[in-house]
């Protein structure tokens, strides 16, 4: 667990008992709701944070998906590549999953930049895998390596996630893995559930990026505008948003989501201009679909540390 409140003249006893009364909260948050979590807060402004195993390692899932956005974006600023370069997609080469151009039956045809904006509001496997195929892995990398996030590494797309459960699993598809999810050793079986096995940050790491997204150093003025702008859009109301119900309060974020790992990362802001990068990532301990009260806590651990952040003094 870790605290920081970095303000001279603060009473610093007492900081430190409500930070470790903080945690506590927090902690008792993902165990009743049956999940084991890791957490990091930061205002962007001040540095105070606030974290539980913010430096240990975690599955990113789909939040590998805002590594690559900021990679696509810096090459776009470079010229390297044109955000208006037209794809098109036919429905037999599209990576599966439940939302967007996964979802859709005829060949679609669109920009990089749209491509990018179905892989953040809803999570566009098929999107992501289309974006990822022309800036690549090496590019992704390099992109953390320049911003000095050592801690977090994409190894791979959606599909090469999917492949590798069903490698690891003998699965002959999603489906059947999740009926067999249950059995003994499984779990353990699944390279893709490692975070030394596939892509992997810490929430520490991750709320550094946003931060640099929200201060425009993780690319250009524009380009950071219109990463906030995307992440800002994302529909999914159930995790992160869930924990700040205010129409002044703005949330914005990128989730995750992977058998029982249920992740998300973003930025919560406040119209007296407070700004709140969290990172939030669960494992449940039940190999659940539908698991309510796992989604729901990441708005509640996010909610706790960030009202404890804008206590500090």
């Amino acid at each position: 667990m870790t605290a920081r409140a970095p303000k001279a003249g603060s009473a610093a006893g007492s900081v430190s008992v409500a930070a470790r009364e903080t945690l506590r909260t927090i902690e008792r948050a993902f165990a009743e709701a049956g999940v084991s979590g890791r957490l990091h807060a930061v205002d962007i402004d001040t540095g105070r944070e606030l974290g539980v195993g913010a430096d240990d390692p975690v599955v990113l899932a789909s939040v590998y998906k805002v590594p690559l956005l900021v990679a696509f974006l810096r090459l776009a600023a470079r010229g390297v590549l044109d955000p208006s370069e037209q794809v098109t997609l036919r429905p037999d080469e599209r990576t599966e999953g439940g939302t967007g151009l996964s979802v859709m039956l005829d060949d679609v045809t669109m920009s990089l930049r749209d491509l990018a904006c179905l892989m953040i509001t809803v999570s566009d496997n098929a999107a992501a895998d289309a974006l990822y195929a022309r800036v690549g892995r090496d590019e992704i990398n390099a992109a953390l390596e320049a911003l000095g996030l050592r801690g977090v590494h994409v190894t791979g797309d959606g599909r090469d996630l999917f492949g590798a459960l069903l490698a690891d699993s003998g699965a002959a598809d999603l489906g059947e893995l999740w009926q067999r999810l249950d059995e003994p050793g499984m779990i353990d079986r699944l390279g893709s559930l490692d975070p030394s096995r596939t892509s992997d940050g810490t929430p520490r790491e991750l709320t550094r990026l946003l931060s640099m997204i929200w201060r425009d150093e993780a690319a250009p003025a524009a380009e950071c505008a219109l990463m906030r702008r995307l992440l800002g859009l994302q529909v999914w109301p159930h995790r992160l948003s869930s924990g700040f119900p205010r129409d002044d309060v703005r949330v914005s974020g990128k989730t995750g989501t992977l058998l029982t790992l249920r992740n998300e990362i973003g930025v919560v802001e406040y119209p007296d201009g407070g700004r709140y990068a969290v990172a939030v990532f669960t494992r449940a301990s039940e190999p659940v679909a539908v698991a309510p009260r796992a989604d729901a806590v990441i708005g509640t651990a996010a909610r706790i540390a960030v009202e404890a952040l804008r206590r500090m003094t």
